[in-house]
């Protein structure tokens, strides 16, 4: 069981906070870890490599995801050489396409090849999905992340997408499928439900799990109380 109430997905906690994940590295309820150069830059990480071999010198056995970030397929090979060899738990994350839109597939096919265990990600229509897990077919172990809360954000409900391609992940059972980006703490208990092997939820939503199944006259007079609390603190009088 990797969380209370859960009992199939695995939690991959997603950051760039050093000390949040040496803490979370902690916690039973993580598996892993992901991390990318926006939350990298939010966090102020201004050496790559630094912040990366800090995290591993003391996540040594959970999976750690870290990403390339050249826009040219050359370059991403040689930064996804020099990535996996910071440590043997390190998935390399791979971008689906360039910023011009061109295909990632041959990389990460000749990556797999190689023997790396790759995270593609940034994935989101069906035919990017048959694509990389097509490109994936020989990989020693390989994440498909597709960003299910950003589908959700185009006003699409991302379980049908997220069903198919499990259903297309199924002859090649060292493939997990990613549920990216989820917005709010129904998207773990989704994700679990259509059999997703991983979800990734921010080091912010993590505060939240602790609500899954929780009884609902339990969080509604707590919602009274807070009302109630917050009227007296403000001294509101009519």
């Amino acid at each position: 069981m990797t969380a209370a109430g859960m009992h199939k997905i695995k939690i991959f906690a997603d950051g760039a906070d050093v000390e949040g994940i040496l803490n979370l590295a902690q916690d039973p309820r993580i598996s892993g870890f992901t991390t990318n150069p926006t939350l990298m830059r939010k966090s102020g990480v201004t050496d790559y490599e630094g912040f990366a071999r800090k995290v591993l010198d003391h996540v040594t056995k959970l999976p750690v995801c870290f990403e390339v970030f050249s826009d040219e397929l050359d370059d991403m090979y040689r930064q996804a050489l020099l990535i996996a060899g910071w440590g043997e738990n390190v998935y390399v994350k791979i971008p689906v396409t360039n910023t011009k839109g061109e295909t990632t597939a041959p990389l990460v096919r000749r990556l797999s090849d190689e023997g790396l265990r790759l995270n593609v990600t940034a994935i989101l229509p069906l035919g990017q999905v048959v694509e990389v897990v097509d490109a994936l077919s020989e990989s020693p172990g390989a994440i498909v992340s597709i960003f299910a809360g950003r589908v959700a954000d185009t006003g699409r409900d991302p379980v049908p997408l997220m069903t198919q391609a499990l259903e297309l992940m199924k002859p090649h059972p060292k493939l997990e499928l990613l549920w990216a980006s989820p917005r709010e703490i129904l998207n773990v208990r989704q994700a679990e439900q259509i059999g997703c092997h991983i979800i990734t939820i921010t080091h912010d939503l993590l505060q939240k799990l602790s609500g899954l199944d929780r009884d609902l006259d339990d969080v509604s007079l707590d919602t009274v109380r807070m009302f109630h609390d917050d009227a007296a603190q403000s001294g509101f009088l009519i």
